[in-house]
């Protein structure tokens, strides 16, 4: 008996199939941008801060987006996400001459970006069965993971072997997105709810909004400012980036369904406070390896925390199940996952800047020891998360 076109693909398998390919888009931008920037356009520190203010602004306007957007269906809105990324990916590739072009290109792919980060948890927490929400979500990370992989795969072949120009591992990343884009388009549209206000700011909220908020601004140090320290002062090339993030993405792919577990079975709570307690130890690490190692071992122990603090983003997870627990209504979940990452993004955008003023001035130590407030910020913050109704956990 033939297996019917109409079973054979199915919603989950088109999310799914676009999870991977934007996952490996990402693999193939991410261990790329930093060296783009630093060694095409010769950015500086203060200049590299700065530009994450411009790059993070559509992080904080996605609440007005998706409210803009609201009569589509999430996967149109998806759709359209990872359209705008695939553009962009392409018109910096080819079309960025100048850092004004390139200022262009990065608000168009973190428009798109950003706005796929807000609707992406609402497809995956429809696509999942009542109490194990945590589970499917960490199938889907690791897809988008395995994704990730083979991204890193190519522009660490193409980077050391072949000889990538940063257009041919641009254009390669924005094909990804378009093939997500077409996946995504695929999906039978379910229209959202319409909830009786956009833009949802509830006191019954306020603990997922402050979560979002450090988060947002510990994320930033991190995403700018730790592979700036092992370009500027370790020399870290793109190849050297492929083969960290491959390591990331290889743990991370065993990491996520077992943190989506841990999420269901153990609560919010512990994770997230593990989540800071592990912060606390990296940003320290970060600070202070040069000082207290060799130059040898101060490297290794750097890439070391590199690689964990790409897995401590899984824990993303945590606080979308959170919400999704707290929530009044479903139709609250995707306005207020957006207003969260508005709001993360508001401290986003000047974060950086004050990072690169902080560097050039004190050093980068200090930046990572600010870094490391935010940790126990967070750690405080996650003690007046509730305990789960049934206490799986010996941790806490």
């Amino acid at each position: 008996m033939m297996i019917t076109k109409k079973k054979l693909i199915t919603p989950l398998m088109l999310f799914g199939l676009s999870s991977l390919m934007m996952g490996m888009y990402a693999g193939l931008y991410d261990p790329s941008f930093n060296n783009y920037l630093a060694h095409v356009h010769n950015v500086s520190e203060v200049a590299r801060g700065g530009l994450e203010f411009p790059r993070e602004l559509p992080g904080f306007l996605v609440v007005f987006i998706f409210t803009a957007l609201i009569f589509l269906a999430d996967t149109r809105i998806a759709a359209i996400s990872a359209l705008l990324v695939s553009l962009a990916l392409w018109g910096q590739g080819f079309l960025a001459p100048n850092m004004a072009a390139v200022v262009v290109w990065m608000l168009i792919w973190s428009t798109g970006a950003h706005l796929f980060m807000a609707v992406s948890p609402t497809i995956g927490l429809r696509l999942s069965t009542s109490g194990e929400e945590g589970r499917r979500l960490g199938q889907l990370g690791s897809l988008e993971s395995l994704g990730t992989l083979l991204g890193i795969v190519i522009v660490y072949w193409g980077a050391s072997r072949l000889h990538f120009s940063f257009g041919t591992i641009f254009a390669i990343s924005g094909t990804c997105a378009l093939i997500a884009c077409i996946g995504l388009f695929l999906i039978k549209p379910q229209p959202i709810a319409k909830p009786s206000r956009h833009l949802v700011i509830k006191k019954r909220y306020t603990l997922f909004y402050l979560l979002n908020i450090v988060f947002g601004a510990r994320k930033q140090i991190f995403m700018t400012f730790a592979p700036w320290v092992l370009i500027k002062v370790y020399q870290a090339d793109v190849a050297m980036f492929a083969v960290l993030g491959f390591i990331g993405t290889v743990l991370n792919m065993i990491l996520r369904p077992w943190l989506g577990k841990a999420i269901d079975s153990l609560g919010e709570r512990t994770i997230i406070i593990l989540e800071s307690c592990t912060l606390i130890i990296i940003c320290l690490l970060y600070a202070f390896a040069g000082k207290w190692f060799s130059a040898g071992t101060a490297v290794i122990i750097i890439m070391a925390c590199y690689i964990t603090d790409q897995l401590l983003f899984s824990v993303r997870m945590a606080r979308t199940t959170y919400l999704n627990k707290i929530a009044e209504t479903p139709e609250d979940l995707g306005a207020t996952l957006s207003m969260g990452l508005s709001m993360d993004h508001a401290v986003s955008m000047l974060i950086p800047m004050g990072g690169g003023i902080l560097w050039v001035n004190y050093g980068y130590i200090s930046v990572f020891l600010v870094a490391a407030f935010l940790a126990i910020v967070n750690l405080w913050l996650a003690t007046f998360i509730p305990k789960p109704e049934k206490e799986n956990s010996l941790l806490l």
